[in-house]
């Protein structure tokens, strides 16, 4: 059985989902993508997610919905926001809710991996 740590993308657009797994699994941890919020909440397996990346607008539950209900249920994944749809209050909110990270696309990839390395060596 693999050891390395699962870091689950949460992402409508298949290319970003794409290009983070590549870039994840370069750095030696495994990736699950999922496209939506709603998909990652029906993961029978979230205890096993070492850190999480999504997107804030997506269709149905928004990024930050999803925060919100993975606070609610207790013992959250480390997440990390990335989105198109940078402002103070986005921001704002999405660290207020324990967020680690909060990046603007495109991310820079030195950016991303350090956060990464952080969230996960800490975890």
């Amino acid at each position: 059985m693999c050891s390395a740590p699962v870091i689950a993308v949460v992402d409508d657009d298949d290319s970003i989902r794409e290009a983070l797994g590549d870039l994840i699994r370069s750095l030696g941890y495994r990736c699950l993508g999922f496209a939506s919020a709603e998909d990652f909440l029906g993961f029978a397996d979230r205890p096993s997610i070492a850190c999480m990346i999504t997107d804030i607008k997506m269709p149905g539950l928004t990024g930050l919905e999803l925060q919100d209900r993975l606070n609610a249920d207790g013992h959250p994944p480390p997440i990390i926001f990335m989105t198109s749809y940078v402002d103070d209050a986005t921001k704002a909110k999405a660290m207020g809710g324990g967020a680690r990270c909060f990046f603007g696309k495109p991310v820079d990839d030195d950016d991303l991996i350090a956060c990464l390395h952080s969230v996960v060596d800490a975890h």
